[in-house]
């Protein structure tokens, strides 16, 4: 079971809904953030903007700047060798898989106007321009929702999150190798103004030896800028109809909190 500073707080299931698709890379808000920011921010792109897009079909007006250092030239040029070898071994049959090869193009097409992409590596602490901190992300922004995946660097920029949670009305966040860093997430909670409202369980990461999950998605609500009633939810994780397999060929994990 996991620890009870893990468990959500109470939200209206109408206030709830699912940003990008029903696999992995989608996560649940709260649709009230909507209205409030215009800013979107992420911590770690790789190969997949879905979530990004969707959040643009949903407010169209948002301004989206995304932050990846692996994203670069050498990133496209390995994929896209690699997409070729597999179309011409005809490893990949299905249409969606072959249309990979153009996902350059789809990347080009989407960052094209009014979005943002930078190949920058997010640290704690700046050692040159190839880096850059959350600090100085935020330092123009107020009511940012921001989004962080950055395969277990997450842990490195906690303080800076907490330092400046008051300009984030929304935290999307992946923490991987849960069992190890329970400690280190107790501690960024506590005191902080945003709020766990959803937690989801990422069946990539597997489990450990007490069935508990390696990886989970937590979405943070600013209860300072939307108010909550101050009471823990009782309902069942996952949460059928609204949370989705991240790998679809491997069972969901069940989440269960100590009381």
């Amino acid at each position: 079971m996991l620890p009870k500073f893990l468990k959500p707080y109470h939200i209206k299931l109408s206030n709830l809904i699912r940003i990008g698709p029903k696999t992995d890379g989608g996560y649940i808000i709260d649709k009230r953030v909507l209205s409030k920011t215009n800013i979107l921010i992420t911590c770690g792109l790789n190969d997949d903007w879905e979530f990004e897009k969707s959040f643009l079909k949903k407010k169209p007006t948002t301004q989206i700047t995304t932050f990846d250092h692996t994203v670069n030239q050498d990133f496209w040029i390995k994929r896209f060798k690699k997409d070729i070898i597999s179309f011409l071994l005809l490893r990949k049959l299905r249409i969606i898989k072959i249309l990979d090869i153009f996902k350059y193009i789809n990347y080009r097409l989407f960052f094209l106007k009014n979005k943002k992409h930078y190949i920058k590596k997010i640290v704690f602490k700046k050692k040159n321009e190839k880096e850059i901190t959350i600090s100085t992300i935020l330092e123009n922004y107020e009511k940012v929702f921001l989004k962080i995946d950055i395969e277990g660097d997450e842990y490195k920029i906690l303080n800076d999150i907490k330092k400046n949670s008051k300009k984030i009305i929304f935290l999307v966040i992946e923490f991987h190798d849960l069992h190890k860093n329970i400690h280190k997430i107790k501690k960024f909670l506590k005191g902080l103004d945003l709020k766990i409202i959803h937690i989801h369980a990422n069946n990539y990461g597997g489990i450990d030896e007490y069935s508990n999950p390696k990886v989970i998605e937590l979405s943070l609500l600013n209860t300072k800028k939307i108010k909550v009633n101050n009471v823990f939810s009782k309902r069942k994780y996952p949460i059928v109809n609204l949370d989705y397999k991240n790998f679809k060929r491997r069972d969901e994990i069940k989440i269960k909190f100590n009381e």
